[in-house]
């Protein structure tokens, strides 16, 4: 028999389960009908859409001067070479978004992907093939490797990288396979309480549990964008401004941004809340941020071009002090609510 209830039940078991290194078992319950299916859909999309890899985005071959070319003394044509390259699976050692890596044998070998490995990059799938070379050949290649999530195509990628590169599409994503099963269970006396199970396979680039931890990562800065919601007063009248209204998007939050976990730590740990404060900036101001890198700076600046608001420019020249009041009452607001 169903209750009359005020809130959903909260979930409040977890269990995670680490199967084999690339292989894990999440399960979470219990949830009310309905409620499961409801978060576990996004889950799995996320799995695969917004967990970071790493894959080889450009690869120049000496010799060689397009894809569809052949090279004296390789089994394999480069069309064939590349899939093969392709089908390896790396893993970058630094910290760094990007690693140029170049190689160099000589034959007669067969390469696989142990080979590739170095100081720079780790290959996960040290077994898969790449090419064989005869006795008097010699092949020299370099590869771009990229940081990234989800799939970009070649031709996206052709006019970002050097033109002496043979531009490849990119398969960032380690998750192999994201499945997640809805099972019943029994609460107090209600059997259609409802358990998640999932099950994640990765290739080794990321393990599972770290690929379940960037898609909850993504789906909270996601919903992040509705956080300003909560803190309206449904019953006070909506805060008037002399700025038009072209110039809304100043007053929101700048988790809206979607910049990078790197470049938004930055600015939230120097109080900045709103776009409008990063609109207010010029780029000396934002350069004196603390450790904030050139890459974040460059990100910033970039989308708040995109937004219409370069830093530095005079978009707001006759509206700054204006601008610079409505935030400060904002921050106060919020922090009385606090």
């Amino acid at each position: 028999m169903r209750k009359i209830t005020t809130s959903a039940y909260m979930p409040t078991e977890i269990k995670v389960e680490k199967v084999s290194e690339n292989v894990a078992k999440i399960t979470a319950y219990p949830f009310e009908t309905g409620y499961a299916v409801t978060l576990a859909h996004p889950l799995r999309r996320l799995l695969y859409a917004s967990t970071l890899g790493y894959a080889p985005t450009g690869v120049k071959i000496e010799g060689v001067s397009h894809e569809f070319d052949s090279m004296r003394g390789m089994l394999e044509d480069v069309t064939l070479f590349i899939i093969n390259l392709k089908n390896l699976r790396f893993k970058l050692k630094s910290e760094n978004d990007i690693e140029i890596v170049e190689y160099s044998f000589s034959g007669p070998k067969e390469i696989c992907g142990a080979d590739l490995n170095n100081d720079v990059v780790e290959i996960v799938n040290p077994d898969s093939y790449l090419a064989t070379i005869n006795e008097d050949a010699e092949l020299n290649f370099s590869i771009i490797i990229q940081k990234g999530i989800g799939y970009v195509s070649s031709e996206d990628l052709r006019e970002t990288i050097d033109s002496e590169y043979i531009a490849l599409d990119a398969f960032f994503t380690p998750v192999k396979k994201a499945v997640y099963d809805i099972e019943n269970v029994l609460v107090e006396d209600n059997p259609d309480f409802e358990k998640i199970v999932f099950t994640i396979t990765t290739d080794g680039q990321v393990g599972p549990i770290e690929a379940f931890k960037h898609c909850l990562e993504a789906m909270y800065q996601q919903m992040s964008v509705f956080k300003g919601v909560l803190d309206i007063d449904v019953n006070a009248p909506l805060p008037s401004s002399n700025l038009s209204s072209e110039h809304s998007k100043l007053f929101a939050s700048a988790e809206e941004l979607n910049l990078s976990a790197r470049s938004f730590n930055c600015i939230d740990k120097a109080g900045i809340k709103y776009i409008g404060e990063l609109a207010l900036m010029d780029e000396s101001e934002l350069k004196e941020l603390k450790n904030l890198g050139k890459k974040s700076l460059e990100e910033i600046k970039a989308v708040m071009e995109d937004i219409g608001y370069p830093i530095g420019s005079d978009a707001l020249k006759d509206s700054k002090e204006q601008l610079k009041k409505k935030i400060a009452e904002l921050k106060s607001q919020s922090s009385d609510k606090e």
